[in-house]
């Protein structure tokens, strides 16, 4: 079979003719034959060059079942896909076509791409700056944040600029509520110093009220923080996430981000909620450098911030129990003990609890969220400083108290619980666990009374009188400081100066015996409260008429 003539041999045979030599001269010099180089010249050297392939150089490896079993399917139900098809094959001729899978997918698509149905296209919008802002709620997922080593049940708001890509991210504990969206918003629009001529969401439950309908109705407090911040709200249809694409497509883009940075930190486990939240303002800071000179351009086109905000809580109102406890969303917190018997107006944040008594504000709780997926949705917050100074009076209620487990501040806490009463009898435990905590709290030595309790437990040392002289319980009465001062010895002068005091003389002692004049009681004694009463007379002489008076009645 002869070799094929290369690219570069015609390009010389070419530009050999156009030097002026010969047809044999040129072909030579290519390296071809005369009649090859005839050929090119007539253009039938290459007769298939730039026809479409359509055919083939290997036998089919379906022998044809595609186009009468595979098609007539594909054809009838469009939506099939490959492994259906293929499992099809399978059952029609089982054990032959097992490898051929890749065949059928090839096969597939090519056929969608000729014959498929249109796809839906998505379109680029061009956005106008101070026209939109967008929000949205999203779950950090792949790593588990921790505070304090305990896991951390969250969600993240996310609020974006749609023309210049500023964002804001603030952590909300609890589910997608208006409390979150309100606090978040507010937030975020002070935090970029303006106002969006719109403000778009997904159907949010707090803040549309999803009954159906094309024209959703607000909820009440969704329309008033709109109304506040004169913002024109707007939604994306239901179940169509990628008409709110600004801020959908940047949820991925930003906890990549955040994940790397954790993975940078090499810890997830943070001491407290703002720690955490710092940390992902430093993120979105980095991302918002990127696009400074589009956010000034933007800035100056939102509009102006109101002097105050509007309330991003929810109010509820509620009356302190017997128990020094307060019920809310089916959880139960427990207050002061000062607070017994007062209604309170209670204001709920996404993270905490501030209670009222009027306009005063008096008491303020972490607000407790359950999961979802928990099983039983009520919950206990008990926190035993409100009710330690009760519970000192009353220790044995400690033993038999429904809240016993809540009223330890941690594990190792009811660790040292569990090894008090396996050493001591019920009652000394209780008292030796109640004063404990009494110290802690009224000292604010948590840590310091548990480390002291573990190591005289440990030692076997552990006494009552030993705790409360430790942490000077035992307290001793103050000495005075008294201040002496020293005289003037030339004072003691004047002692001599003075005349001398006439002396008068003594008088003769009189040598009779004297022995004590004593009278008769006037009545005898008796055991009742006349007999008394004039006991006391008798020996009194400031009143004698009295005795005389009551022994007349």
């Amino acid at each position: 079979m002869p070799a094929a003539i290369k690219y570069q041999q015609v390009q010389l045979y070419m530009n050999a003719k156009k030097k002026g030599h010969s047809q044999q001269a040129s072909a030579a010099k290519a390296g071809i034959s005369p009649r090859t180089a005839r050929r090119i010249e007539s253009g039938t050297h290459r007769p298939k060059r730039g026809r479409p392939r359509d055919w083939q150089t290997r036998l089919d490896p379906l022998d044809g079942h595609w186009e009468a079993d595979l098609l007539p399917l594909l054809e009838r139900e469009p939506r099939l896909e490959p492994i259906t098809l293929f499992e099809a094959l399978q059952e029609l001729y089982p054990g032959q076509y097992d490898d051929k899978l890749r065949t059928v997918q090839r096969r597939v698509e090519r056929w969608k791409a000729k014959y498929g149905k249109p796809k839906e296209v998505m379109f680029k919008i061009q956005h106008t700056p101070g026209e939109l802002g967008l929000s949205d709620f999203t779950h950090l997922k792949g790593v588990s944040v921790t505070v304090k080593g305990q896991p951390f049940q969250h969600i993240l708001y996310h609020y974006r600029l749609a023309f210049s890509g500023w964002q804001y991210v603030q952590v909300i504990q609890g589910g997608e509520s208006f409390v979150g969206l309100s606090q978040g918003l507010q937030n975020a629009l002070f935090a970029c110093g303006g106002v969006p001529g719109q403000h778009r969401t997904d159907s949010l439950s707090a803040a549309y009220r999803n009954t159906g309908g094309r024209n959703p109705q607000l909820t009440q407090m969704y329309a008033a923080i709109c109304d506040h911040y004169r913002l024109q709200p707007t939604r994306n249809n239901p179940g169509v996430a990628h008409e709110n694409g600004s801020v959908e497509s940047s949820h991925g883009y930003f906890k990549r981000r955040l994940c790397q940075a954790l993975y940078r930190r090499g810890s997830f486990n943070f001491e407290t909620v703002g720690q955490y939240q710092a940390f992902i303002e430093s993120v979105i800071a980095k991302l918002n450098a990127k696009c400074q000179q589009k956010f000034e351009l933007e800035q100056t086109t939102l509009q102006s911030l109101p002097h105050y905000r509007t309330a991003d809580y929810e109010v509820l109102s509620s009356r302190v129990s017997a128990h020094s406890t307060i019920s809310v969303r089916c959880i139960l917190y427990s207050v002061p003990s000062r607070l017994i018997g007062q209604h309170l107006t209670l204001h709920l944040y996404h993270d905490r609890i501030v209670g009222f008594v009027g306009s005063t504000e008096v008491v303020e709780l972490p607000r407790i969220h359950v999961h979802g997926s928990a099983a039983v949705r009520r919950a206990r917050c008990i926190n035993y400083r409100h009710v330690v100074e009760s519970l000192r009076r009353k220790p044995r209620a400690f033993l038999y108290c429904q809240w016993q487990e809540d009223l330890l501040p941690d594990a190792d806490w009811r660790e040292l619980w569990q090894q008090m009463k396996r050493g001591a009898e019920p009652d000394t435990a209780a008292r030796w666990m109640v004063e404990a905590l009494y110290i802690a709290a009224t000292q604010d030595r948590e840590v310091e009374v548990a480390n002291y309790l573990k190591t005289e437990l440990a030692a076997g040392t552990f006494t009552l009188h030993r705790l409360q002289h430790q942490f000077n319980r035992m307290q001793t009465l103050p000495i005075p400081d008294v201040a002496s001062v020293q005289h003037e010895l030339s004072s003691y002068d004047q002692l001599f100066q003075q005349s001398p005091a006439p002396v008068e003389p003594a008088s003769v002692p009189d040598e009779r015996a004297q022995t004590p004049q004593t009278r008769p009681l006037p009545v005898r004694l008796a055991s009742g409260r006349t007999s008394l009463i004039l006991i006391n007379c008798v020996f009194s002489r400031s009143r004698p008429s009295k005795a005389v008076r009551l022994k007349g009645r």
